[in-house]
């Protein structure tokens, strides 16, 4: 699959192309005036058309050029970058869109970058809390902006109907979201779409590639275009496998889990602390039972996790006690376990591990010692304690790793460390 993006000046190119490649999608920029790269090998094209102030006529036309330029390259996905504060020609551009892409042609427009601050609700868009039309884009010399509500300014600058989805409806899951767009669809060919966080974007962008019956594009800032950009692509590629090794036991991390399984379909695989806290007969069983059902596992997103919910936490202290230990040795066994389940799934798995995460300072230790690793070499930051690099030397020379503390971050941390790691792979 090919991704076109055409976008009305060059610094919103460049930043919209930004996010997409760190959703692991392949992004050049074509600059306005410049040939048009026909054999770039990219997953995606932005395309600068120069048009935010240009007049309507001059910038439908260099949409309709881009558009037949992205086309004969091979896009089968088109979106629209547009100015977060609704600057420019926007429902010109929207308009020339529909009138070259067809009858299915949908467009879903949402503005909102609740990273820079821009929200949408009841259709209303907000610049870090202020109405938009309380912002410096209402002195703006070409475009000055009038009114705050989405909808009423894109209706006035097109021919076509125009449509809301409240926030209401985004905060419903993706299939409620789905079943919404549809119903506007009948009678609508562009759709403005609330959205407050990161993840109602991301879920609408999932809603729209699952619907089949119109063809989307995807009108915003960057984030929604990232958003369905990746699960387009995602829906067309196999993911490369990961293997995930949890053995925190603290609340956070349960948290993180569950959210994890809320978004994906991912069935974990369960290894029992009692029995790993041991130096019994039942430390090598349980891990040869683990190793096998992680061996043979069919699991795209495959979790090996001590960390099951609605299990108390063991009693290290009365364990000890009774194997006549100490709670540090028994913590180490089970680290170690998981150290040596990740080894061997990762050695004898059916189908090969591309990427490893692991959570928690001791199981990590605990991998890198049983794999004979001499060092992590370390590349990026993808949360602060959460740290991307790749082992150096022993079983798994050069295989990617994300590591993270079992207090760092919120609900979403071990999720996005998934992603970051599946784009890095």
């Amino acid at each position: 699959m090919k991704i076109g993006v055409i976008a009305d000046d060059l610094t919103g190119a460049n930043a919209t192309g930004v996010r997409m490649t760190k959703e692991g999608i392949q992004t050049a920029t074509v600059v306005q005036g410049t040939p048009f790269p026909f054999h770039a090998e990219n997953d995606a094209l932005v395309v600068d058309t120069d048009s935010r102030y240009s007049p309507r006529a001059l910038a439908q036309k260099r949409v309709h050029n881009s558009i037949n330029d992205l086309t004969q390259w091979g896009a089968d996905l088109f979106c629209k970058r547009i100015d977060s504060t609704m600057r420019g020609n926007i429902g010109a551009e929207l308009e020339a869109l529909l009138d070259q892409l067809g009858e299915s042609a949908r467009i879903i427009v949402s503005p909102s970058f609740p990273d820079s601050g821009r929200i949408i609700i009841g259709g209303y868009l907000l610049v870090n809390d202020v109405p938009l039309e309380q912002t410096d884009v209402a002195q703006d010399p070409v475009y000055p902006i009038d009114q705050s509500c989405v909808p009423p300014i894109i209706s006035q600058q097109t021919k076509y109907s125009v449509a809301s989805l409240s926030l209401s409806d985004v905060l419903q899951d993706q299939k409620h979201i789905a079943s919404r767009v549809r119903d506007l669809c009948k009678d609508a060919q562009i759709i403005i779409c609330d959205a407050t966080t990161n993840e109602q974007i991301e879920n609408i962008g999932e809603a729209m590639e699952a619907i089949k019956e119109y063809q989307f594009v995807a009108a915003d800032p960057g984030p929604l275009t990232a958003a369905y950009a990746k699960a387009a692509l995602h829906s067309t590629r196999p993911n490369k496998r990961i293997m995930l090794t949890i053995g925190s036991a603290t609340q956070l991390t349960g948290q993180q889990l569950n959210y994890v399984l809320e978004k994906t379909e991912a069935e974990p695989i369960y290894a029992d602390p009692m029995k790993l806290a041991s130096y019994s007969t039942t430390w090598d069983e349980e891990i040869e039972r683990v190793t096998k059902r992680g061996v043979h596992s069919n699991e795209t997103l495959l979790i090996v996790t001590t960390h099951h919910p609605g299990h108390a936490l063991i009693d290290l202290k009365s364990k000890a006690l009774k194997e006549k230990t100490s709670e540090d040795a028994l913590a180490k066994r089970i680290t170690d376990a998981l150290g040596k389940i990740t080894r061997q799934i990762i050695e004898n798995a059916d189908n090969p591990i591309k990427g490893c995460f692991s959570s928690g300072g001791d199981v990590t230790a605990s991998l890198c010692a049983i794999s004979r690793a001499e060092a992590i070499e370390l590349e990026e930051e993808v949360l602060p304690l959460a740290a991307f690099g790749r082992i150096k030397g022993g079983y798994f020379d050069s295989l990617p790793l994300i590591t993270k503390g079992g207090l760092v971050g919120d609900k979403k941390s071990i999720f996005e460390c998934i992603r970051y790691l599946r784009a890095k792979i």
